[in-house]
């Protein structure tokens, strides 16, 4: 049996590692369009390989995939996270796990995961071959045909492929999907930060606010965690989160939008209220920018209230109402402009690509087309940070190497 795994990227080694390790007897080749293979993990976690993330329980684990949450659910039942972190270790590669659940190589290099990948494929005897990009899948009875972009007179058969191709900046990019009969959901990027020209909040460039609520005005949709004010906008896991689930909405609203802040987090404005009536009876002779509730970053607490026209030096008993309503206002519902978006680090995800109702999501296989199976980022899945897409990767690729029907 011929096997051809297309992607050299993370589902894809995953993918012809499961292979040959079910049919050693097969031949797999790797092809890869770019000079380099597993160019993505190599940058992924800052350069540190965020492999996967220690959540215990899957039904904790699927709430991160904004899209093929549900659908991951049973396969996350046959190859886990923590199935993961065991096939890493069991294989030279020890892990550690942050307070946060991320999990690292503890070498803290992406090259740790890269070598393994490598050894494994060079001791099982998996082919690599980069600058291989296909541009044609063609059906010949039970077996694939596959055609090249640079060299159109290779013409290969093989008995099984598995597309591992990754995710794709335009709708162009899976065209050749799309012709065997597979419905493709249009790409959009997530995983993004968000850009505020001119805004005077980034002043505040490199300020970290723990456990905040970000969310887009005049929609349901919402995200909470830490957010990081940079010198182009706002990033941070909160923002990060709202712009995956937020993906499709944005780019609808062609990345012109307002989001508000919540810089107390979940706290409703009743206690919001009462605490700061509070400070005004307990601290009347206080001056405003010397006492801040809920022990926000002196930067911003000096900022807020420069913003609303309080004056620094101003006691907190000489607050009428009306100041402290909107002080409120502000610490519940801060209101921003974004122009634009950054495409986070070098990780690009999209949310959209092969849809799942084309293909078997027990199996990975092709609905429409036997012998051809789907793993990693080509789907149209797609997760927050904190290593939830590897984990994807992972998952799809050790399903669909099985090659079952």
């Amino acid at each position: 049996m011929k096997i051809a795994v297309i992607g050299g990227g993370a589902a894809g080694f995953f993918a012809a590692l499961t292979a040959k390790e079910n049919y050693p007897e097969a031949k797999v080749f790797i092809f890869e369009k770019s000079t380099k293979v597993l160019s993505k993990v190599k940058v992924s976690g800052g350069g540190r390989c965020n492999v996967t993330n220690a959540v215990p329980k899957i039904s904790d684990l699927i709430k991160a995939y904004p899209r093929g949450g549900n659908s991951l659910k049973k396969l996350f039942h046959q190859f886990s996270n923590l199935d993961a972190m065991q096939w890493f270790e069991s294989r030279g590669v020890p892990l550690v796990t942050q307070d946060d659940g991320c999990v690292f190589p503890t070498a803290q290099d992406s090259q740790a995961i890269i070598d393994c990948f490598l050894r494994e494929a060079n001791r099982l005897g998996v082919e690599i071959h980069t600058s291989s990009g296909v541009s044609e899948l063609v059906p010949q009875k039970e077996k694939w045909s596959i055609k090249f972009h640079k060299n159109e007179g290779r013409n290969w058969a093989f008995d099984k492929v598995i597309v591992t191709t990754g995710g794709s900046p335009g709708e162009e990019g899976l065209q050749w999907l799309g012709k065997l009969g597979h419905r493709i959901e249009f790409p959009v990027p997530s995983l993004f930060t968000f850009n505020m020209p001119d805004a005077p909040v980034i002043r505040l460039m490199g300020l970290v606010v723990e456990d905040v609520k970000v969310g887009v005005v005049g929609s349901r949709l919402c995200a909470d965690g830490p957010l990081l004010i940079t010198h182009w906008g706002m990033s941070g896991p909160a923002v990060l989160k709202l712009s995956s689930f937020a993906a499709r909405y944005l780019h609808e609203h062609n990345y012109d939008f307002n989001i508000y802040v919540n810089w107390v987090g979940a706290v409703n404005p009743e206690i919001v209220s009462n605490n700061l009536q509070e400070i005004v009876a307990r601290h009347p002779g206080k001056q405003v920018n010397n006492f801040r509730p809920f022990a926000l970053p002196e930067r911003l607490w000096l900022f807020l209230i420069e913003k609303m026209g309080i004056p620094a030096d101003k006691k907190w008993s000489q607050l009428g109402k009306k100041e402290v309503n909107k002080l409120v206002e502000t610490l519940i519902r801060d209101i921003y402009p974004v122009k634009g978006k950054s495409t986070f680090r070098e990780e690009f995800v999209t949310c959209g690509g092969v849809s799942l109702k084309a293909v078997n999501m027990k199996t990975m296989q092709s609905k429409v087309a036997s012998n051809l199976y789907f793993a990693g980022e080509v789907l149209d899945i797609d997760a927050i940070t904190g290593g939830y897409n590897l984990q994807a990767a992972w998952t799809t690729g050790y399903i669909a190497g099985h090659l079952r029907q």
